[in-house]
């Protein structure tokens, strides 16, 4: 037996706690992605795969971790983790299939490898970013926390990962509201081709733990005893006593990165290294010198899982191929959803804008007990603009959530409260710091329906908008970058009624939204409205004036300049449209009153170049030129960012050229 240790690199196995059966129990979950994987390294030497993440070498931590959590606790691995998906039982064809991009795999043919979640395993799959996983996390591990649900979280990520803002954000938030999340460094040597010591300096990445306030283990990720045991223990701990745990498991990839990257890289030395700490073959040899396996119980499992595998390949390889529809693809980049009226009362009371948004946030978050706000000094500050003022006395702290300044893992978090069947409105302070929030907005909240139909019930309401003063960082109206992304809705108010309305049916609908609120509306603008819980549907316009001359196009508050010139103007007999809802947007109502005028005027606030104005213009010019007794003229700001001095920021404004650019298009 000790000779079979010291050829292990003397691997220290204390399994003499476990029974022989579960000790067999890990070494069948760990051989297995190892043979997969072996007959993957084949496959996609045949063309018969198009990509390989392999983790030969690091089996141990995917099965231990996954073998240590309880059936409907959520895992969130990497591309490297074959072992969290076999030793979850996801039935191998099924692997297969997703690897083949076929119907019966888990993202239709979208999405490759393992970037892919299902909920029938409690698995959430990765996005090539990396780093939202752990702010996913979170979100997962907190709606357990509010539910007093004893469960936890495991997520992965390389050592590569843990250079990225994410993993700060998700730590910290964490450690913050003491959420049961264990975080698993796979620190492997590389990423990609960079070496640890060009990564970072600190000797062991667990050390952070302590900047967070959380504790931290070191484990070697080769030993899947060590590796079961003390997830196993920390697991049940954190249960009883819910906090986050972070966990650096030492390893290394034997192969490349992914399999045209190869190893060339890496010293000869190294790689002989970490051959003797093979997890799968030094544990065989621990078992057989124990006594609790035979060579030929060993070939018999062998033999018995390489034809589980070809098995389910040949039925993998017979499934039929996707077969593109187009109309299917569109139907599946939102959620199916259909909105459920609530009519608006008769009885009525004047609001500002401002009030209308928290009256309706209000009335959703007492529909909702699974709805929950977050976001910077919203709770007993009541937020920068007071819309959330008092909500805590009626709420409590658990669902009006103050967050740290991260805003790209509060993002994540929300989508992780969708998976966990909550809902989430995440206000961003001022609607240009979405941009540190842009990543898991763009590519995590609006593909993940498309990708592996999981919505994201998530409303990201954004004050925005010039005319105040406020400069470059707090006076963009930037829904440009979110009307470009398939999968996002985007809602855009004028007025409180509309303002209220639209906020309820944001929350109700199960797809993330973009709800912009313009800050200089929020005082300005007062209406009487109604005092019930009422819905308006997003994306119908409203024509709010009629007329004959010309159509003129707006929103938000390009929609009060405009009534503005008209009042000026009472000779002027114009249509006027207010879009409120930006995408979807409503192309019928724009479509009918371009046919009755002839002529147009499309106004936003945003700087003019690749505005929603330029799309809606094409849009006119492709299915309505015909009707056109003019060109479609558009009024935006200055392309430049918005300056903070009063006529600086007059002169930026579209709203200054809009009177003319109206009586030009009048007398063409």
């Amino acid at each position: 037996m000790e000779s079979a240790l010291e050829e292990a690199q003397n691997i220290t196995y204390q399994a003499r706690q476990l029974a022989s059966e579960e000790q067999l129990m890990l070494y069948k979950k760990l051989l297995k992605p190892r043979l997969i994987e072996e007959k993957m390294l084949i496959l996609l030497r045949q063309g018969k795969i198009s990509k390989w993440f392999s983790g030969i070498g690091q089996e141990a931590i995917s099965v231990g971790v996954t073998a240590a959590l309880q059936k409907d606790e959520y895992v969130l691995p990497m591309h490297r983790n074959l072992g969290v998906f076999t030793t979850r039982n996801i039935p191998l064809y099924r692997l297969f299939a997703q690897w083949q991009g076929k119907p019966d795999g888990f993202t239709k043919g979208r999405d490759r490898s393992f970037h892919f979640g299902t909920q029938e395993y409690r698995i959430i799959g990765m996005i090539s970013h990396l780093g939202p996983q752990l702010g996913v996390a979170d979100g997962i591990a907190l709606a357990h926390k509010l539910r007093q649900e004893k469960k936890i979280t495991a997520v992965f990520t390389g050592e590569g990962g843990t250079s990225e803002g994410d993993f700060h954000e998700a730590l910290n938030v964490a450690s913050v509201w003491k959420l049961p999340v264990v975080f698993c460094i796979e620190n492997n040597g590389y990423g990609l081709s960079t070496p640890t010591n060009e990564q970072y300096a600190c000797e062991n990445l667990v050390d952070r733990a302590k900047g967070y306030g959380m504790e931290g283990h070191v484990i070697d990720g080769n030993n899947i005893i060590e590796v079961y045991t003390k997830v196993n223990e920390i697991a049940s701990d954190l249960r009883e006593n819910p906090r986050p745990v972070l966990i650096e498991f030492k390893t290394f990839r034997m192969r490349g990165h992914e399999e045209a990257s190869g190893t060339k890289y890496v010293p000869d030395s190294l790689m002989e290294m970490w051959a003797k700490k093979d997890p799968v073959e030094n544990f065989k040899k621990y078992l057989i010198a124990e006594g609790v396996l035979t060579e030929t119980e060993d070939e018999k499992l062998r033999k018995a899982l390489k034809n589980e595998i070809n098995t389910h390949l040949k039925k993998a390889d017979a499934l039929p191929q996707i077969a593109s529809d187009i109309e299917t693809e569109l139907n599946d980049v939102y959620a199916a959803y259909t909105l459920k009226e609530e009519a608006p009362s008769q009885h009525t009371k004047e609001l500002r804008f401002i009030d209308a948004i928290s009256d309706g946030l209000k009335q959703s978050m007492q529909n909702f007990p699974e709805l929950v706000i977050m976001g910077q000094d919203v709770a007993d500050y009541g937020g920068v603009f007071k819309i959330t003022e008092n909500f805590v006395e009626e709420f409590g702290k658990n669902r009006v959530r103050n967050t740290p300044i991260c805003e790209s893992v509060i993002v994540s978090a929300a989508m992780g409260l969708s998976i966990n069947k909550m809902k989430a409105v995440v206000e961003m302070q001022f609607a240009d710091f979405v941009s540190t929030g842009f990543n898991p907005i763009v590519n995590y909240l609006a593909k993940v329906h498309y990708r592996w139909n999981q919505n994201a019930d998530v409303v990201v309401r954004m004050p925005c908008g010039a005319g105040v003063g406020a400069g470059p960082f707090h006076s963009q109206t930037n829904e440009a970058w979110f009307t470009k992304t398939p999968g996002l809705k985007v809602v855009y108010p004028a007025f409180p009624v509309d303002a209220k309305g639209l906020l309820i049916s944001a929350i109700q609908d199960p797809n993330p939204v973009m709800f912009f609120e313009h800050k200089a509306l929020y005082r300005s603008i007062r209406q009487e409205v109604p005092t019930n819980y009422y819905n308006l549907p997003i994306g119908k316009a409203a024509l709010l004036k009629s007329g004959e001359q010309l159509s003129i196009i707006s929103f938000g508050a390009g929609i009060h300049w405009v009534l503005e010139v008209l009042e000026k103007h009472p000779e002027i007999k114009a249509d006027v449209l207010d879009l409120r809802s930006l995408q979807p947007l409503d192309t019928a109502a724009i479509y009918k009153t371009v046919k009755k005028t002839g002529k147009v005027l499309i106004v936003q606030e945003d700087t003019m170049f690749g505005g929603i104005a330029s799309e809606i213009s094409a849009l006119i010019s492709e299915n309505c030129f015909t009707h056109l007794d003019a060109p479609v003229c558009r009024v935006g700001s200055l392309d430049t960012p918005v300056p903070f001095e009063a006529s600086l920021e007059a002169d930026f404004l579209g709203k200054k050229r809009l009177e003319e650019t109206l009586l030009k298009l009048l007398a063409f």
